[in-house]
């Protein structure tokens, strides 16, 4: 360093608290959150085979099934790789494509997209030490700058997780509604394609 005043330091990594820097928290808040992320995980993947099951099963005009077949390997692709509020808007948009579309269809993509704030809160915050209640405030910032302001506890996880359960269960249901089976599963209804991973 050029300014001889200054004196530099180094984290002292040998000296770190076990588990830094999650140690202030229980074990079982850990277990609540790493739930509720792995549930949203769930929640992209059948979101991506929903839109597999909608556009596989669309029904065409015999002069637009060539144009619609050519862009059915890049809008699977994409149900691969997209995040959670980009399969919301493409499962949005086939399903409302689709002669089958569910009448509830905008109650649940409105439901949907309420559960991404908390999805990118839980996944990308800077949990704060607990209060005495045992609930911490994640240090989350969005894309528009607004700040998750909600002390978050164990309680409150684990009904986020089911929530997010019931509405991967409202996907797949808006498949198997049409008398689809889910695809990847082995469920009631028609298989929309035998060898599904």
């Amino acid at each position: 360093m050029s300014n001889p005043q200054i004196k530099a330091f180094v984290v002292d990594v040998d000296r770190l608290p076990v588990d830094f820097p999650t140690q202030r928290h229980d074990g079982a808040f850990w277990e609540a959150v790493g739930r509720a992320v792995a549930t949203f995980g769930f929640l992209e993947e059948v979101l991506g085979r929903a839109i597999f099951a909608f556009t596989a099963t669309r029904e065409f005009a015999p002069d637009k099934i060539e144009a619609e077949y050519a862009n059915w390997l890049p809008t699977l692709e994409k149900a691969l790789v997209d995040a959670l509020g980009s399969l919301i808007a493409s499962y949005g948009r086939h399903a409302r494509a689709h002669q089958n579309a569910p009448a509830y269809l905008d109650d649940l993509l409105a439901k949907l997209r309420e559960a991404t704030v908390w999805r990118n809160t839980i996944c990308h915050a800077s949990w704060r030490p607990p209060d005495q209640q045992g609930r911490s405030l994640p240090f989350y910032v969005d894309k528009k700058q607004g700040v998750f302001e909600t002390s978050v506890d164990i309680a409150m996880l684990r009904q986020l997780q089911r929530h997010v359960a019931e509405l991967a269960c409202a996907v797949v249901s808006t498949v198997t509604e049409m008398g689809y089976q889910f695809p990847g599963s082995n469920g009631a209804g028609k298989p929309i394609m035998t060898g599904f991973p």
